[in-house]
């Protein structure tokens, strides 16, 4: 394995932007300090004027693999992440067949270690019917991310509105619960209603069919339960004010058990671009309108809001380019998750240290992951370099994603990642010259593991 010294680069962690040198040995970090000597056997990384973070943590991302893969590959994604500085994920197990029993939990698993340039982790996936399998991953507490509940629309048979699993899953479980909240019955009554007034729907009746109520009522039943049984809690992608009323930022991070998880698309979109993007920014729960998009930036930088993610969500072209009943949601974003929260920070909304905080440090912190999500010494060499004095646009050919498009083609960010590295492997880098992506592949990432 290379050794690699990083110099004089811009150190963001822990709240602090400070320049140092950081040497890269046998897949972790062996020393950072203000000047490492140079050592023979390294290669040099000049860092002068460039930035260093931690791989970021995506703790929320359908890469479709097994049964979906005509949308996307857990390589082709975790490919997409790498370009994009995320080196770690967590997979939500609605795939194809759904990852509802321990064997096929560790089958998805067994394709990651074969062909994921990422690090990873797996759900494991809550029916009506399978309450006693989910908690045998109680055993396999230290290798399983947690467990994921759909209390609202899913596909195949992971909607759990069956409130004896419920309440076994959220009574016995040892492991983290991530739940998505959105009330079916609410859904179903607003799309009956809206179909009385109108014949052909659009994409904009999105958010009026899975309005906030419908993300409220779902999100106060599972806080409850948590709150009944002392359970670890984390709610995935809150899209409304309103949810954020059941949060709190009065405890640390490392005291709460009900934590929140927010997404770029939520923070970047409203109900204005459905106009211009249509079926493109269809996804669950429903870009809203611009007074959730304000209160979720506050709640964010005041850490009522814990982690930032994806989501990320892909479908083919061919399945998004149909009348908005028929259209799938879902957005495909992690390469670019990154770079757009980069972009908010060139127009001084958030802080490097915060970007840093909530999509390295805190999804760390959140799920126990051993090892990662800080620069620290002794650290897996999970790393990004990015510079900011250059930009990155998006076109057809630069899209790493199986499916092909993405709603940012069209646009440049103001920002650029050159570098990323994964268990002190140079696995992406941006060359300057030819302006083209070179990736080694020679190494895959590894399962993560948790401190628990």
């Amino acid at each position: 394995m290379q050794i690699y010294l990083i110099k004089n680069i811009q150190v963001v962690n822990e709240g602090v932007l400070e320049v140092k040198d950081i040497l890269v040995k046998k897949g972790r970090i062996e020393k950072i300090a203000p000047d490492i000597t140079n050592n023979v056997n390294a290669i040099i990384i000049d860092g002068a004027g460039k930035y260093l973070l931690p791989g970021l943590i995506d703790d929320q991302v359908h890469f479709r693999e097994p049964g979906l893969t005509h949308k996307a590959t857990i390589y082709s994604e975790s490919k997409a992440a790498i370009a994009g500085g995320v080196t770690s994920f967590m997979e939500m197990p609605n795939t194809k067949p759904p990852a509802l029993t321990q064997q096929l939990l560790e089958e998805k698993y067994a394709i990651a270690s074969q062909s994921s340039l990422a690090n990873y982790s797996f759900f494991m996936g809550v029916s009506n019917e399978n309450a006693e399998e989910v908690l045998q991953t109680n055993k396999k507490k230290n290798g399983v991310c947690g467990i994921k509940i759909f209390m609202g629309s899913s596909t195949g048979n992971l909607l759990v509105d069956n409130y004896l699993t419920l309440n076994k899953i959220f009574s016995d479980s040892e492991l983290l619960i991530a739940t998505h909240c959105e009330d079916e019955n609410i859904i179903n009554e607003n799309l009956r209603l809206l179909k009385q007034k109108k014949q052909d729907l659009e994409p904009s009746d999105h958010p009026v069919i899975r309005n906030e109520e419908a993300c409220f009522e779902s999100s106060f039943k599972a806080i409850q339960l948590a709150k009944k049984y002392n359970s670890r809690l984390h709610v995935l992608h809150i899209s409304t004010e309103k949810e954020l009323q059941l949060f709190s930022n009065m405890l640390p991070l490392s005291e709460k058990r009900i934590t929140a998880e927010v997404c770029v698309h939520h923070l970047h979109y409203t109900t204005d671009d459905y106009k211009d993007y249509k079926n493109l920014i269809k996804c669950n729960p429903a870009i809203k309108a611009a007074y959730n998009k304000a209160a979720l930036w506050q709640a964010l930088l005041n850490d009522t809001l814990d982690i930032i993610a994806t989501d990320h969500a892909p479908h083919a072209w061919e399945e998004k380019n149909v009348p908005y009943e028929q259209a799938h949601a879902g957005i495909p974003l992690i390469q670019h998750s990154l770079l757009l929260m980069l972009s908010y920070y060139k127009k001084e909304i958030i802080s490097l240290e915060k970007i840093v905080q909530k999509m390295c440090h805190a999804v760390a912190d959140c799920f126990q992951i051993m090892d990662r999500g800080y620069i620290r010494e002794g650290y897996f060499a999970d790393l990004v370099i990015v510079d900011l004095n250059e930009n990155t646009s998006v076109t057809k050919e630069n899209i790493l994603y199986k499916c092909g498009w993405s709603p940012f083609e069209g646009q440049t960010f103001p920002a650029q990642v050159t570098h990323t590295f994964v268990n002190g492997s140079l696995v992406y880098a941006f060359d300057t010259d030819s302006k083209n992506n070179r990736f080694d592949e020679s190494t895959k990432g590894q399962r993560l593991k948790f401190n628990r």
